[in-house]
């Protein structure tokens, strides 16, 4: 299997422009293909919102920004419906929500009502007001920024909130040389606007469907079920793994092998993944500060 060239263009425009982030641009480009929503958390200032905005310009989609904030309210986030004194009807204007790629910048400074406004678009491609559902458009990507809950006015996403993102990534802090770059003046931000779309809404069907049809043996789906039902009996957890959680890693894992130019997948793809999908799904009975839940996972269950 070749990998596609709008792949390959994607990715190297993006790296462009997050600086030494190979890795993390690779996971988001996943989740992208895997069909999934993003989640992106770490401390400000260090690209979350510059990530989102690189692949919203490298995408041929309808883009809108959300800010969160605690005024929010879900009508601003969805639409509400208002009567037309002209038309004596009442009449449904869309909101913000109603576009292909949406970031959701810093989502836990709204209140959960707020946050909530997101669950059945995000899920179910579709949000029902007064009684009336309206489908979103097609496709349809939310990637979502977030401070540390530990910073002041912010209120913690609900776990079934957390589940409707695919991955949860961070940014982290970029290394020595591409600092130093950017304390040198170097300005990534300005280049944002000379990026050129990398892949279509058509192609990006297409590597959806490339993507999924991606090889996965028996002993992987042995592998995947085995992580499952371990982080749901291990004493080191004290919520397990969903099946939805599963299905995420099989379809995280294929993007990957995917972008890797591969047609099947192994036990390293899943592995690759698994800290992404993962850790803001699990929760530990005791949090190590060197270690993560998926580390923990990862260590306790064999590869076939």
């Amino acid at each position: 299997m070749v990998m596609s060239n709008p792949v390959q263009a994607f990715l190297s425009q993006a790296n462009g422009i997050i600086l030494g982030k190979e890795n993390t641009l690779k996971l988001a480009l996943s989740c992208l293909l895997a069909d999934g929503h993003l989640l992106i958390e770490d401390i400000p200032g260090v690209g979350k919102t510059t990530l989102a905005h690189c692949f919203a310009k490298l995408l041929s989609l309808d883009f809108q920004r959300i800010q969160f904030t605690s005024d929010l309210l879900p009508a601003d986030i969805l639409g509400s419906t208002i009567f037309d004194r002209h038309s004596n009807n009442f009449e449904f204007k869309p909101g913000p929500i109603f576009s292909n790629f949406i970031l959701a910048d810093e989502i836990n400074r709204a209140t959960p009502k707020a946050q909530s406004a997101l669950l059945e678009a995000m899920e179910e491609q579709q949000v029902t007001i007064d009684k009336i559902t309206y489908p979103m458009p097609r496709p349809f990507i939310v990637f979502a920024t977030q401070n540390p809950g530990t910073q002041t006015g912010t209120f913690p996403l609900p776990e079934s909130q957390l589940d409707r993102f695919l991955m949860r990534l961070s940014v982290g802090y970029p290394d020595p040389s591409s600092e130093k770059a950017l304390l040198k003046g170097l300005n990534t931000r300005l280049n944002l606007n000379k990026l050129t779309p990398s892949i279509s809404t058509a192609q990006l069907s297409q590597l959806r469907q490339q993507a999924a049809a991606i090889h996965v043996a028996e002993p992987l789906i042995n592998y995947v079920h085995a992580l499952l039902n371990h982080s749901r009996t291990s004493p080191a957890f004290s919520q397990g793994l969903s099946p939805r959680a599963g299905i995420a890693l099989i379809q995280a894992a294929k993007a990957w092998a995917f972008i890797d130019n591969r047609d099947s997948t192994y036990p390293e793809d899943i592995q690759s993944v698994l800290a992404a999908v993962a850790n803001h799904r699990l929760v530990c009975q005791h949090q190590s500060s060197s270690q993560s839940a998926a580390d923990i996972l990862m260590n306790d269950v064999s590869i076939p």
